[in-house]
């Protein structure tokens, strides 16, 4: 993975300060950060409810294996 270095970011910073202007900048910036935040904390939702859907399928998995267990031993006691 192409690492980046404080060059490449300070070229990046002056062309957007001489594209957008000094006043526009700051603003472009706090959205920009509001929309990686969202997308942060909807990545962080989806991975919880995948997480929480996973965890009930082992239960389930779980349970119906102790059933079956269950049901072998009864029929052969």
């Amino acid at each position: 993975m192409p690492q980046i270095g404080w060059l490449e970011i300070l070229s990046v910073v002056i062309i957007a300060i001489l594209v957008l202007g000094p006043k526009e900048f700051p603003i472009v910036l706090k959205k920009i950060g509001s929309y990686i935040g969202k997308a942060k904390n909807t990545l962080s939702n989806f991975q919880k409810e995948v997480s929480s859907v996973t965890k009930d399928v082992e239960l389930e998995e779980e349970i119906s294996t102790k059933d079956k267990t269950k049901k072998k031993t009864e029929n052969n006691g």
